[in-house]
């Protein structure tokens, strides 16, 4: 922080705040820019919030009453805020733009099916059927420790409290489930 970025924390006085202002905000501004930028990554964007920021603490400073132990983080908090609100507005600004219903209703006439064709559910269907084949040749506790992981979604403590096992005995069910599941199916995935 610059000495007049110290001489503005300082300064008990709004006259002698908003003078010493101008020279903080060169000393400031660049760091702000930055900042700005890393959040919003858009140059005019980044731009805007700066000139938002600068003047957002201008008018704190003339209310007066701040008792600030570190000007820089003060306005680097302001910044994240305005960039934060850039974004929100943002967002908003997009979902503000939809088209009228009658153009809405013809675009999604013309828009292709998100639905798999018949050729991607035979291959579903043929994958399915390997991975169930792959899963027979694993142990028994092996396939429940699997099933339970990646179809039931447990973690691996509720798995251990589920089959009575200790933690480093699923760990070690898991992986030699896995590296069998791996090998089984190594040509779906190119390997073979």
């Amino acid at each position: 922080m610059g000495v007049m970025a110290g001489r503005l924390c300082e300064s008990q006085s709004v006259m002698a705040a908003t003078s010493d202002f101008g020279g903080w905000m060169k000393t400031e501004q660049r760091r702000v820019f930055l900042l700005c930028f890393r959040m919003l990554q858009d140059r005019d964007e980044a731009d805007i919030a700066t000139q938002d920021t600068f003047f957002k603490a201008h008018q704190a400073i003339n209310k007066g009453g701040l008792d600030l132990d570190d000007c820089s983080k003060w306005v680097a908090r302001i910044a994240v805020n305005t960039c934060l609100d850039r974004v929100r507005s943002r967002t908003w600004k997009f979902w503000r733009r939809r088209p009228d219903p009658g153009d809405e209703n013809l675009i999604l006439a013309n828009t292709a099916d998100g639905a798999p064709d018949a050729e991607d559910q035979v291959f579903a269907a043929q994958i399915h059927c390997r991975i169930g084949k792959a899963l027979d040749k694993l142990s028994p506790r092996q396939r429940a420790v699997f099933t339970l992981r990646h179809y039931e979604h447990h973690s691996l403590e509720e798995i251990g409290g589920m089959l009575g096992l200790d933690l480093g005995t699923v760990k070690a069910h898991m992986a030699r489930a896995t590296a069998k599941l791996r090998e089984e199916l190594r040509d779906l995935y190119g390997l073979a």
